[in-house]
């Protein structure tokens, strides 16, 4: 048996439908639009603010959508990290979460080395 011969029957559409979509089927009042809808725009949380292990606050450049570039020491090694912050809901803090990697100071510097090449490649 197959279903390609059959038509699917359409249903009328009536006024009692229950899903009947959105009540406010107009368009949208004027001013309703963000008035600058750039992804990448510095983000409205609060700067994810961290102390090195020596107790002074740690270098941080914002990406844009919660993406942080830090140098951290960590176990006496210093480390170029990008990774991407959540705000904690019961706290409102902002903290780093598991999406990210560091880099230690010789992959650091390869990448750097070779950001041309990858530019290249970019559309």
């Amino acid at each position: 048996m197959s279903h390609r011969g059959k038509k699917k029957e359409k249903r009328p559409l009536s006024s009692d439908d229950s899903d009947s979509g959105p009540e406010d089927r107009g368009p949208a009042p004027k001013g309703s639009k963000k008035a600058d809808s750039n992804p990448y725009k510095k983000a409205e949380t609060s700067k994810p603010v961290s102390k090195g292990s020596r107790g002074e606050e740690e270098p941080s450049w914002d990406l844009g959508k919660n993406k942080w570039v830090k140098v951290r020491e960590f176990k006496g090694q210093t480390y170029i990290d990008i990774r991407e912050y959540y705000v904690d809901k019961e706290t409102m803090e902002t903290k780093p979460g598991k999406k990210g990697i560091s880099l230690n100071c010789q992959q650091y510097q390869k990448l750097k080395s070779i950001i041309d090449e990858i530019d290249h490649e970019l559309p």
